[in-house]
């Protein structure tokens, strides 16, 4: 996986400040006079949840205004209660007020994306864990993944080059399940073959592979596959897991649930930042 250094951090939330500010700056900041004036600000949280993406947030306000001093008063990862405070700031009131947009934008998605993934996480047994998808926005998967494992989940694979998964359209693409898993096992990658019936994964037991997973299928399907399996693989669901059926699939006793909603759909965080 991409790791989350200060290089990938600065990259982008350059690209970010330059989406906001490009051709000619904050025209509207550059008219007030005493722009220049150190001053501080506040950010505080305006509901419960996971805060993540801070050091987004401070990258934002410090590539702005070099004299900028973000203090963070919780740390990524941690709960955090509505009306609390997130993080100072002090620097000029241009630094505060042309970084403002982009370091909350940065903060409110990360934070999003730990706040829904811990309330899945919440929500299962312990012997099973909520892992995020590729369905990341573009060039924000590192954040994304970074932020479903503050709020308690784990990541799938970060790229297509990283694990080998065996998907609907490479099996109908390829038109033998058995002889594609049998090549896969040859590259000495991880592999994890998705299934949607019974017949599919009698067609693959007994290889040795690592993981198998399930796809769409309902509680009883799914429970009838995994006696089948007997242990051997490690089990996956995926298919419209939401919070009010994730216990259910839980049950059943597969080890991972994939969940593409925590981060394509996770519901901004909801922050304020107030001069003081």
């Amino acid at each position: 996986m991409q790791k989350l250094n200060q290089v990938y951090i600065k990259s982008v939330v350059k690209k970010a400040l330059d989406e906001d500010l490009r051709p000619r700056g904050d025209i509207t900041t550059s008219l007030i006079s005493s722009k220049n004036k150190i001053t501080k600000a506040k950010i505080i949280a305006k509901q419960d949840g996971i805060i993540a993406g801070l050091d987004f947030c401070k990258t934002a306000f410090k590539s702005v205004g070099r004299e900028a001093i973000f203090s963070k008063k919780v740390s990524d990862g941690k709960k955090i209660k509505k009306n609390k405070l997130v993080a100072e700031i002090k620097a000029k009131a241009k630094t505060i007020l042309t970084a403002e947009r982009t370091a909350l934008n940065f903060l409110n998605h990360a934070s999003g994306i730990a706040t829904i993934t811990n309330k899945f996480v919440k929500k299962i047994s312990k012997k099973t864990k909520i892992c995020c998808t590729r369905k990341t926005t573009p060039n924000l998967r590192a954040l994304e993944k970074y932020a479903v494992k503050k709020g308690g989940g784990h990541n799938h694979r970060y790229n297509l080059s990283d694990e080998i998964l065996i998907k609907d359209n490479h099996i109908r693409a390829s038109n033998n399940l058995r002889d594609l898993v049998k090549k896969a096992i040859k590259t000495k990658k991880i592999i994890t073959v998705e299934i949607e019936n019974i017949n599919q994964l009698k067609q693959i037991i007994g290889l040795k592979f690592k993981r198998i997973l399930f796809d769409n299928m309902s509680s009883s399907q799914l429970k009838r596959c995994l006696k089948l399996c007997k242990n051997k693989y490690q089990t996956e669901y995926s298919g419209n897991a939401t919070l009010k059926n994730i216990k259910q699939i839980s049950k059943t006793g597969v080890n991972r649930i994939s969940v593409g909603a925590i981060t394509h759909s996770a519901k901004s965080f909801d922050t304020t930042l107030l001069f003081r």
